[in-house]
């Protein structure tokens, strides 16, 4: 049976752990010079619908290092941007390469991409979730901390795709999360709930609240993203507004735990959502999670492709 990474709910804790060895251990061999080419031959097409830096760079990279190779295919330039059927796409596809990687708005197209590919799909990002964004933003914080048992993460901002997955991650790994959310920004409700039961079994707790500084009390991270996402931009205006109380600044920083971990999944527009003094300063590890999005999509690759 074919495996698709659509929700990081998809996955077990167990296999989560495993994920993040692998990581560590691929990491590691790249930096002591050792090129092994497990997914030679093989071939991952990447179709995204949004703009990307991270995503895009790491999984071609990571396709190249592990010895095979990546087809990146806009949608503008295939069938698919002419009408084509996201059925018919994912069967042609499925005749072609081993893999396919989607980056698009909807997380229907996403799982309707999976239900007709024969190969395993994963998510790139939709505007719902981002699960091989959180995979390595909680494998950057096991390095930093050794466990993510018991460690308290404070999301501040936009109840967006990195929000919800973020919902998920803690409710998987047993976190304490509080989501620091404007009162009409809120996650999304389904999987706010379903998070919530998740997180009893697993000794995780959830809460979300309109005031930050609830939020980040005791904190060891606090998260932030962009307060306008891709494809909102006609909101913009309205948005700087409604968020103007909801930076990471030093101010906020001071409330948290001492020597908490500043996270952002980047890209940063710095006087907004974070200000450049915390994003560039002692406390930030933003861009260690830039880096281990490579190591973390290798691992990907190697359990959905090898």
């Amino acid at each position: 049976m074919k495996k698709d990474l659509l929700c990081i709910n998809d996955l077990s804790k167990a296999e989560i752990g495993a994920m993040f060895q692998l990581a560590k251990e691929l990491r590691a061999k790249r930096q002591a010079g050792i090129y092994e080419t497990p997914l030679r031959g093989k071939t991952l097409a990447i179709i995204f619908n949004k703009p990307s830096t991270r995503s895009r760079i790491s999984f071609e990279v990571g396709m190249y290092q592990l010895g095979g190779q990546a087809v990146f295919l806009n949608s503008r330039d295939i069938q698919l941007g002419r009408g084509e059927s996201l059925a018919d796409t994912a069967r042609v596809l499925s005749r072609y390469v081993e893999g396919l990687l989607i980056r698009t708005f909807k997380q229907a197209e996403v799982e309707e991409l999976a239900r007709e590919a024969t190969i395993p799909v994963i998510n790139g990002l939709t505007d719902l979730l981002h699960p091989c964004q959180i995979l390595a933003d909680m494998f950057t914080l096991r390095e930093k901390r050794g466990s993510l048992t018991g460690l308290k993460i404070a999301y501040i901002g936009d109840g967006n795709n990195m929000a919800n997955s973020w919902l998920w991650g803690a409710a998987k790994m047993g976190l304490e999360l509080s989501l620091g959310t404007p009162p009409d920004y809120a996650p999304d409700a389904g999987i706010l709930n379903a998070a919530k039961l998740e997180a009893q079994k697993s000794g995780g707790r959830i809460e979300v609240t309109t005031d930050i500084y609830q939020a980040v009390k005791d904190a060891e991270a606090i998260y932030t993203d962009v307060w306008t996402s891709m494809g909102q931009e006609e909101e913009s205006k309205q948005r700087l507004a409604d968020f103007a109380g909801y930076q990471v600044n030093r101010q906020l920083l001071e409330a948290a735990a001492p020597q908490a971990l500043v996270m952002h999944c980047l890209p940063a527009h710095r006087g907004e959502e974070i200000t450049a003094e915390v994003l560039d300063g002692e406390h930030s590890i933003v861009f260690d999670q830039a880096e281990n999005r490579l190591h973390i999509n290798k691992a990907i690759l190697m359990r959905y492709l090898g």
